[in-house]
């Protein structure tokens, strides 16, 4: 069997399992169950720690999993990206005092606050910036406040919670993470499968199919409006000066489309949603 660890808790757990429930794979049903054998589709899941499924990945142990990018570098792991899977969006940067620091350089020799000191530490080698790494495992935020450190690296997301403790953001992203499935480097059985699945979930969230009838008059134009992922489907109808079209559009353009299809004479538009996909 493929053995997949899947976060346990965290801002990736519900998501992941999600995924995974979409992909056609059976999850646990009870939260205390920590392996869940799935025979029907060859794969046995673990649920770990989302901090530890690099280390297990990486070792060897485990086969594939699911965890931050952020996570992976952090862990130091031989553990590697395979895709990203579209969610659990995150950024670091750093932050300080209001007029403390304003690029990287000013970090040099001073005490920096972060939960992910392998990340930090590896983008501040990167520049030729030498800093002592304070590592905390929460509220970050609070830390120069409460004199353990100087500056701090840290998620942001709108900077309110940094703000609110009195930091300004400063200086380059550290890194843009995600939600990613990793992979210990050597391929499995399975795995192919697996990723095939995946990525048919996150076409099937960022894709609908588009269905509507339009005057021959107008097919060119309706079909340069929505061209399709490779080509629009297009037969006749009873009424021959008529063709019904079916498309896949992405979700985001949805409204625009249909307005403007309407717009050049088409009618019957109807959009439906797509439950898993393979391109």
């Amino acid at each position: 069997m493929l053995r997949i660890a899947v976060p346990n808790k965290g801002s990736l757990s519900d998501t992941a399992a999600q995924m995974l429930y979409e992909a056609g794979y059976t999850g646990r049903r009870d939260p205390r169950e920590l392996i869940v054998a799935d025979p029907r589709n060859g794969v046995e899941f673990f649920y770990l720690r989302p901090r530890d499924i690099a280390t297990y990945v990486g070792s060897g142990a485990l086969d594939v999993g699911i965890t931050g990018r952020d996570l992976l570098l952090d862990s130091g792991s031989d553990a590697t990206e395979i895709a990203p899977l579209g969610f659990g969006d995150s950024t670091f940067r750093f932050a300080g005092a209001p007029g403390a620091y304003s690029v990287l350089a000013d970090l040099q020799g001073v005490r920096v606050a972060t939960s992910y000191p392998g990340l930090v530490g590896a983008f501040l080698e990167r520049n030729g910036v030498t800093a002592k790494l304070v590592k905390l495992d929460g509220a970050v935020e609070s830390a120069v406040r409460l004199g353990v450190a100087d500056a701090v690296a840290d998620v942001v997301s709108t900077g309110g919670t940094l703000r609110k403790a009195g930091l300004d953001i400063f200086g380059p992203v550290i890194l843009d993470s995600e939600a990613v499935l990793i992979g210990s480097g050597v391929e499995k059985p399975g795995t192919n499968t697996l990723m095939r699945r995946l990525q048919g979930v996150l076409v099937a969230r960022q894709y609908v199919m588009l269905d509507y009838d339009v005057p021959l008059t107008a097919l060119e134009a309706a079909t340069a409006v929505a061209p399709g992922f490779e080509s629009p489907t297009v037969s006749p109808l009873h009424d021959k000066d008529w063709a019904a079209v079916r498309v896949m559009i992405p979700r985001v353009d949805m409204n625009h489309v249909m307005d403007d299809l309407y717009a050049l004479g088409a009618r019957a538009i109807l959009v439906s949603a797509i439950h898993a996909a393979r391109l």
